[in-house]
Formats: C-alpha cells, structure tokens, sequence
C-alpha cells in the first residue's frame, strides 16, 4: 500500500483495529468505519492518509481513506489480502467504473454518472458527465491531499474539455483552508452559466457550477423513459418538477399539456429554458406547457379531482435523517393518497422517493396503502430502483425507487 500524499515521511503507518461488530461488517462488504467503531489507533491521523485496519488477530483486514473531521472516519478502499495501492491499482479501479457503464448509454445520450462514489469503489467521489464537461463532487475531506492525482487519472482516462470541482456542503470550510472552492473549474476553458448535453436526444441545461447535486438529477432517466411511454394525449401534472425533466419526456410522448408544480421560481424558470431548448420538436412544441410557483403539498391537497391523466410525485428527500423516518412514510402516504384523487379513469401515478432513510420496502407499503384506502379501483403496473450507473451495493447507498399505479 503506498504512504498517504498527507502523511509525514517520518510517521508510522496509521493502524486501527475495530470493536468486534464493526470488524464482522467491514469483512462483509460495508465501506464505512465510524468513529465509534474504532477500538485502538496507534495515532493521530490526518486527512487524507491511508489507515490500515487489523482484526483481533493482528491480521490485515482493510485499508481506506481517514478523516479525522468526520464521524465517518475511515472510507474502505480494500479489504480482503493485502494490495498495493499503486498507479496501476488505481488506474484499474477507475476502469472498471468506466466499463461498467459501456453499453448504458445510447447515441442520443451523452449525459451519465462515471463514478458512483462507494459502490463503485470510490469512498465520497461522484463523477457525473455532461457532454464534454465532468463535474467531480466530493463529500469528504480526505479526497483534498490526492486531488492532483485524481484530477490527473480521470483527464488521461476521459479526456474532457472541462472538469468542474463540487464539494458537499460540510466540506466547505476544509476546502477553503485547502485552496478549493465549490464550483471551481479544475481544468478546462471558464464557464458562465450552464452547459447544455443530451439525454435520449432531448436537450437539457446543466448548472454545474452552482445547481444542486452536480447540475442536473441524473438518475431518474430510466423513471423518464417510462414516462414517455405512457403520455400520448395526456394532461400530465409533474409535481415538484424541478427543471422539468419528466414533463419534457411526457411531451415529447404526446402529452396534450405538462404542468410543473415548484416551489422554486429559479427551477421553474429552467423548466421552461428546458423546453426552448427542444422546441424543435413539432411534438414538443404541440404540447401546452405551464408553470406554477406553489408549494406543491398543499396545492396537491387543494386540487380538484379527475383533473389529469398522468400526476409524477417527485418531492426532495423527507426524511435526512433516521429521526425523520417515520413522519417521512406518513408524508408519502398523505402526498400520494392526494395525487391519486386528482387522477381520471385510466390514469397513471408515478410516485418517488429519494428518501435514504426510508426503505423501499416502506415507501412502496405506504403507497400501496394510499391505494388501497382510495375508493377507487387501483392497479399496480410496477416499481424501479437504481438506475445501471447508479448502482448501489450497499444499503445506505440504496435511496431511489418508484411506484406506478393506475386507475382502473
């Protein structure tokens, strides 16, 4: 295993060994050491450094990457025999992320998540592309000491024009002491405004340098896909629509009308640069499309029944953490129940979460009894996760599904 970039030349390799549960789920698979995990350290570690995990034998279980700031404090890069993380053991790693993703998208789609932090290897790094530009977000500090050596895998892997540097909003204050700030182009031409990539050849804006996650939601493509599928002559509602990228979907579909519900007016004014952009499209331009600037809980609760063939249910996370787990379910429930009263005869919900903390099993349960207490007739026509680049291996990793329902 090579020294951290972070560690003195002088220092003992950092060593743990973990109390006797933590042990038995780092051997089963799990990426994450918390710091009251940690049973011994030899000493002080530093961000960044490399800290190598012994079980009660003394024996090599893991190695990752340590973070003396975090309550997560050590991200599993390996664990099983021994390695040497060399140039060549990372340059495999970075490829086998990018093999993974071959076949994933089609001619018309240039934008896809590369890298998808833990489960493909890389503990608290996401890359995302967006046509010739990469946006590399970081959730941990101990990614800082081996930026340069990151930045310089990933140009000679993928060669883009541009690479964008996002951190998360609790590394902020490090990266300032670090040199770094968010929304920093690493690499690559300066940028104002947004960049703009395809996703099964309709047109979308990306704001990589300020918009939330890395600039657009990535994952929900397979979830639009469907969407699509369903819309032709259809009054669809996207609630809590963000820059409107279901609606774009239904109305290349057929849709006869979209409506985006956001509380954001910044969001709803990209929805609507969203659809400018595939204008076009004569079925794009066909389509009626309206924007309305509401809290779409309440307006959901409001709205007057029978009014739409399609209503898309895509709230931000409700629950953030474990202790907002329960009233999080009870949300989806009262949402859903509401959406469903605004459906016509033969009309489809699609109802989803990005909830970590609530399960699938529990999100799909509260649906399901939303359904099930309607006084309607009410068919399940599936349920999704993750989609191929945002795999996830483990289950904190394991945040989005949906439900579609019809009214029969």
């Amino acid at each position: 295993m090579t020294p951290s970039a972070s560690s003195s030349p002088g220092l003992p390799r950092l060593k743990l060994t973990l109390t006797a549960t933590a042990e038995s789920i780092v051997r089963g698979g799990h990426p994450w050491v918390y710091s009251d995990s940690i049973r011994s350290q030899n000493r002080e570690g530093q961000a960044g450094e490399m800290a190598v995990i012994y079980d009660r034998k003394d024996s090599f279980l893991a190695v990752g990457l340590f973070d003396p700031e975090s309550p997560l404090r050590v991200r599993v890069l390996h664990c099983g025999r021994p390695a040497t993380l060399n140039e060549a053991w990372w340059r495999a790693r970075l490829e086998q992320a990018l093999a993974h993703r071959d076949g994933i998208a089609d001619p018309q789609t240039n934008g896809l998540r590369l890298i998808n932090g833990e489960s493909d290897g890389w503990p608290g790094l996401v890359l995302d592309r967006y046509d010739a530009t990469l946006v590399l977000k970081l959730y941990t500090a101990a990614w800082f000491p081996r930026l340069a050596e990151v930045q310089r895998r990933i140009l000679e892997a993928t060669h883009p024009e541009r690479l964008v540097l996002r951190l998360s909003r609790n590394i902020q204050d490090a990266a300032d002491a670090a040199g770094l700030k968010d929304g920093q182009i690493l690499q690559g031409p300066p940028l104002e405004g947004v960049v703009t990539f395809l996703e099964s050849g309709i047109r979308f804006e990306a704001d990589v340098l300020r918009g939330q996650k890395t600039g657009f939601f990535l994952d929900q493509r397979e979830n639009r896909r469907r969407v699509e599928s369903f819309s032709l002559g259809a009054d669809v509602l996207n609630a809590f629509s963000f820059s409107g990228g279901f609606s774009l979907y239904a109305a290349r579909g057929g849709a006869k009308s979209v409506t985006d519900l956001d509380l954001s007016a910044h969001a709803l004014a990209a929805a609507q640069r969203n659809f400018q952009l595939n204008l076009a499209s004569p079925v794009v331009a066909a389509c009626q499309h309206q924007t309305l600037q509401t809290d779409a809980f309440k307006w959901l609760e409001q709205g007057r029944p029978n009014q739409f063939d399609v209503v898309i249910v895509d709230p931000p996370s409700l629950a953030k953490r474990e202790a907002e787990r329960s009233g999080a379910i009870q949300a989806y429930g009262k949402l859903n129940t509401n959406a469903l009263r605004l459906l016509r005869p033969h009309g489809v919900l699609v109802a989803a979460s990005c909830s970590a903390h609530v399960s699938a099993e529990e999100f799909f349960g509260a649906v399901r009894q939303s359904a099930s207490r309607s006084s309607r007739r009410i068919e399940e026509l599936g349920t999704t996760l993750h989609a191929p680049d945002h795999h996830a291996t483990f289950p904190e990793a394991q945040y989005l599904k949906c439900i579609y329902l019809r009214v029969r």
